[in-house]
């Protein structure tokens, strides 16, 4: 019999998240499962190397799903640095799917950019794997505190994607499915398609009052929004006035579609 496809199980939460664990849940029939995730929380971290002391230490902690052993494997390091660990040392074999998440707090609009969750997904499309980030809205106070979640929504819906990835493969040009659901959710709710909103959604407060530049600082977050210039078919919009499901096809490409040229002469003697 044909081997069960291998499926990466990462975040950006780090390996304590219930979020990690409901992912793998999400997909444990699916095949067979490897879990390798931030040994400790990695915000933010888009798709940084870090190159502290201690950085790639890999510690085995295996975990129950659905009533059974599945390896696991926490990296001292940024999300990405776990997908590289596990394409490059852990797998035995190749994967076949990644599920990044299922993450604390939605990663919409000019959030993207920065999420751990969404650059540990592209780092597996840099390997060739199709990946997709899931997340599900939450306080920002709730991104290292761990709130109480019912996942089965966020389950289902990561499920219903990892099933036909694993059947059809990836759309044709799409890196990464970014997967965003709403707290109050259920299974019924519609899932959407949509295009990546232009707003920053959250955005670094200015700190008050100044403090003193030579001691730590963390800058506070704020999720601004103002519905009314929210454009349909987006992704923030999907979420925070239509309360559906949201998933956008992303890719690598970033040039802007423009008229612009540079000025004439450059290059000329």
């Amino acid at each position: 019999m044909p081997e069960p496809p291998l499926i990466l199980i990462t975040n950006d939460d780090g390996f304590g998240s219930p979020g990690l664990h409901a992912a793998a849940e999400a997909v444990a029939d699916l095949g067979e499962l490897l879990l390798v995730a931030p040994a400790t929380q990695q915000t933010a971290m888009s798709r940084a190397f870090v190159t502290d002391p201690g950085a790639g230490v890999i510690k085995q902690v295996d975990l129950q799903i659905t009533g059974r052993t599945v390896p696991g494997y926490a990296i001292t390091g940024s999300p990405v640095m776990a997908v590289t660990h596990a394409v490059l040392e852990l797998a035995g074999r190749p994967i076949a799917l990644c599920v990044s998440g299922i993450n604390y707090g939605e990663n919409i609009g000019g959030g993207i950019g920065v999420s751990g969750t969404v650059g540990a997904a592209f780092e597996a499309d840099a390997h060739g794997i199709p990946a997709i980030a899931a997340a599900i809205t939450a306080q920002i106070s709730e991104w290292r505190t761990f709130g109480t979640v019912d996942w089965s929504a966020a389950t289902h819906f990561t499920r219903l994607l990892a099933r036909q990835v694993l059947a059809d493969g990836m759309p044709t040009g799409v890196s990464v499915l970014n997967l965003n659901v709403p707290r109050n959710a259920t299974t019924r709710t519609e899932l959407r398609k949509t295009v990546q909103g232009p707003e920053p959604y959250y955005v670094r407060r200015r700190p008050d009052p100044p403090r003193p530049l030579d001691q730590p600082y963390q800058f506070a977050v704020d999720l601004v929004i103002d519905p009314g210039r929210l454009e349909p078919g987006t992704d923030i919009h999907a979420i925070v006035c239509d309360q559906v499901a949201s998933v956008t096809p992303l890719t690598w490409q970033m040039t802007a579609q423009t008229d612009w040229v540079p000025p004439a002469g450059t290059g000329q003697a």
